[in-house]
């Protein structure tokens, strides 16, 4: 306990058993420096953590376990892995002596952890823990952030010794912060000065830098327009008139047509995810590729770049603003709105205004009329599917660090349990979150944490009574054969009143607006459980292994610019 606050950490959330019991005995001496969130699941623990992670730049903490609880916790620390969340997660082992044994509730949490974090641990003695809990936290919010695993076992938490406080700044062959080669800025610099088409793509690493002013200077300073990942989005401001929105399977229209027409682009803190590159054989053909990032393993990975800075995003943007010439790309910059129109005409009226008379709801305008109630500044919280990819469509930004989703893994349930952690972490911030009702009752349980603590995260579940995503592909690639996606739901508002969770049913668009007032006014934790179209599609979409420009903006209908 005294290793963690020594690291500033006063939150924590977890689920106590037989290994880590000791812990948690100390713990209750702590309770007033430290603050523990009782999840109802391990899993909801750990997300609820990287919720935590997403919205204040701090490292999550969560204790578990040995055995099941530990094992618990693998799905959160890879989601955490791939989405550079900084997480530290304690677990419980049996004695020392007995590993290896097959003892009660044993398992070999290092070995199946190894993969899926930044640094895994065992410790043996009491003298160890306060060097590796100083370690853990450098090692998991330094560099590109991830997650830790500290895994201690049984004897080392009954163990006398005395504590000397301990810091980590250093570790050999561990370089989290490289020092940037000026030749390379310059280079980058000269690039940009030259380019005609230029195009900045913001990652999720310049929200983790904190380098939005740095991205925005140097996209205005030289008139480049923007496009983001899906966990970019909130790095500049939705409204700003150099965003041109989002890249990907589901993304804007101008963004990924103008990756194939651009002759420069800077790749900040983003790693060519396969959703946003489509065919690599088809990606950007005629630009030269400047690829600014901490972590240089994604260097050339995936997509090949021309020039790679290793920087930390703030610094080296910063630097690169410096030198780049005030120009204007007017033309180039205009080619954006070209494609928006079309966008604007044959996709969003149709799922923002819809005028079909059974009143039944599209998730996009439900998205946009929730956004528009909280005043564009909330935090959006997503799970994954159908409603992930509308909210981040249709949900409008004006502050960093306010799109939190599971983006890498993709992990349906993370969802709830993220939101809580989110809302803990920022209190005085609206949180809301967009789930579907497949998502939701994988992580339902922590219905429970939001009842305990009061956490008063607003939740919109859109239920169409379908896996929607999974329908949509069954649809366009699988003939309509719906196999193992319809589902019978409960009364989701019936369950969250037995969490003592107000909520309400909206089933017809006329409804909607005064729902979401009702919702935004409750001091409080409140669901609404809006009543979707059961057959709705996301579009526009790049199917899987076509160009990045082959959208479909239909199900039969691919977009043909002009």
């Amino acid at each position: 306990m005294r290793a963690l606050i020594d690291q500033g950490v006063d939150k924590v959330f977890g689920y106590p058993g037989g290994q880590i019991m000791p812990v948690y005995d100390s713990l209750y001496d702590y309770s007033d420096k430290i603050q523990h969130y009782l999840a109802r699941h391990e899993q909801g623990a750990i997300h609820a953590a990287e919720g935590f992670a997403r919205a204040s730049g701090k490292t999550g903490v969560v204790i578990a376990t040995s055995g099941p609880g530990a094992m618990n916790l693998i799905t959160g620390l890879n989601d955490a892995l791939m989405d550079s969340t900084p997480v530290v997660a304690i677990t419980g082992q049996v004695p020392s002596t007995l590993l290896g044994k097959d003892a009660f509730q044993e398992s070999d949490v290092v070995s199946v952890t190894l993969p899926v974090t930044k640094w895994s641990i065992l410790v043996r003695t009491p003298e160890e823990i306060a060097p590796a809990v100083a370690k853990a936290f450098y090692i998991a919010n330094s560099g590109r952030p991830g997650p830790v695993v500290i895994d201690i076992a049984k004897d080392a938490q009954v163990g006398m010794a005395e504590y000397r406080h301990s810091s980590c700044n250093f570790i050999r062959s561990y370089d989290p912060k490289p020092e940037i080669d000026e030749s390379a800025i310059q280079a980058a610099a000269d690039m940009l000065n030259a380019a005609e088409r230029p195009m900045i793509l913001s990652g999720h690493g310049v929200t983790i830098a904190g380098a939005g002013s740095e991205l925005i200077e140097l996209a205005e300073k030289a008139d480049i327009p923007v496009a983001c990942t899906m966990l970019g989005l909130s790095s500049i401001p939705t409204a700003h008139p150099l965003n041109k929105g989002m890249l990907g399977m589901h993304g804007n229209l101008g963004p990924n047509i103008n990756t194939n027409k651009a002759d420069v682009i800077l790749a900040v803190g983003m790693r060519f995810d396969d959703r946003v590159t489509g065919d690599t054989g088809k990606y950007a053909p005629g630009a030269k590729i400047i690829h600014i990032d901490i972590d240089s393993s994604e260097f050339d990975k995936t997509v090949g770049s021309d020039l790679h800075i290793h920087a930390d995003a703030k610094e080296a943007l910063g630097r690169i603003a410096a030198l780049v010439n005030q120009t204007k790309h007017e033309a180039w910059v205009e080619s954006f709105a070209r494609h928006e129109k079309v966008e604007t005409e044959r996709v969003k009226k149709q799922e923002l205004f819809p005028d079909n008379e059974d009143g039944k709801m599209h998730m996009g305008e439900v998205v946009n009329k929730v956004s528009e109630a909280f005043g564009h500044d909330a935090v959006l919280v997503t799970d994954v599917g159908q409603n992930q990819m509308f909210s981040v469509r249709y949900f409008s930004f004006s502050s960093p660090r306010s799109c939190i989703s599971s983006g890498g893994l993709g992990t349906m349930g993370f969802g709830l349990p993220a939101s809580i952690g989110a809302k803990i972490a920022v209190p005085e911030r609206d949180v809301v979150l967009f789930v579907g009702d497949g998502g939701l009752q994988m992580t339902i349980e922590e219905l429970g944490m939001i009842m305990e603590y009061n956490v008063g995260v607003k939740i919109i579940l859109l239920n169409n009574n379908y896996l929607g995503n999974v329908r949509q592909w069954q649809e366009l690639f699988f003939n309509s054969r719906y196999s193992a996606t319809p589902m019978k739901n409960p009364d989701f508002v019936a369950l969250a009143n037995a969490y003592g969770i107000a909520g309400e049913n909206v089933e017809h668009r006329d409804a909607l607006g005064e729902a979401i007032e009702r919702m935004k006014a409750h001091k409080g934790v409140y669901l609404l459980n809006v009543n979707i179209e059961e057959m709705g599609m996301i579009f526009p979409m790049t199917p899987g292994g076509h160009g990045v420009d082959e959208i479909l903006l239909n199900s039969t209908e691919y977009y043909k610019p002009v």
